[in-house]
């Protein structure tokens, strides 16, 4: 009868334990098919540039250093092994990508182009695409962060080797400055 307790409070222990390991993975791996959206949707993103960059040529081909900014910064996308680095570049691309449709502004004949304006089109319902596959992304991320500094899942965290999974933010400033409204 002495034997039982201890035997029983070992079991309740190492099904508590296991039960937390079971969680800190759940929460990985959602954290890594949150990850996948993204990189799903700015796939998707990064395959219509060349398009939209073609669309855009012939209407400003003096304008040849706005259009290899944007290339350049499209090839840059896939050298970034962290979220973090992915940020940075995703920000400079959509910065070249602005910067693309603020010259497009000049040109008449090129808004009105049908093609033009299917890809713009396209592209902004991408760009919203993302930014829920990053919200979902973070909040994932934000789950797991948690659970692995909370007690005591973080004693757990600790032994098995869980680490804090990184967000996926903007990295440019002025993405982040409140707009100014004036009136005057």
């Amino acid at each position: 009868m002495e034997y039982i307790i201890p035997i029983v409070i070992l079991g309740v222990m190492g099904l508590w334990v296991v039960s937390i390991y079971n969680k800190l993975v759940k929460n990985k791996n959602i954290v890594k098919e949150g990850w996948s959206g993204i990189e799903t949707q700015l796939k998707r993103r990064s395959n219509l540039i060349p398009n939209l960059v073609e669309a855009v040529k012939g209407y400003v081909g003096h304008e040849k250093g706005v259009l290899e900014s944007v290339t350049e910064a499209r090839s840059r996308t896939g050298t970034a092994s962290t979220p973090a680095e992915r940020g940075k570049m995703e920000g400079m691309l959509g910065a070249a990508l602005a910067n693309v449709f603020a010259v497009a502004e000049a040109y008449p004949e090129l808004k009105a182009n049908e093609n033009f304006m299917s890809l713009h089109g396209e592209l902004s319902s991408l760009e919203d695409e993302i930014q829920m596959a990053r919200r979902y992304y973070n909040g994932t991320v934000r789950n797991l962060n948690v659970l692995i500094e909370s007690f005591p899942s973080n004693i757990i965290a600790g032994s098995f080797g869980f680490v804090q999974a990184e967000f996926f933010e903007i990295e440019d400033a002025a993405d982040r400055a409140v707009p100014e409204v004036s009136f005057s």
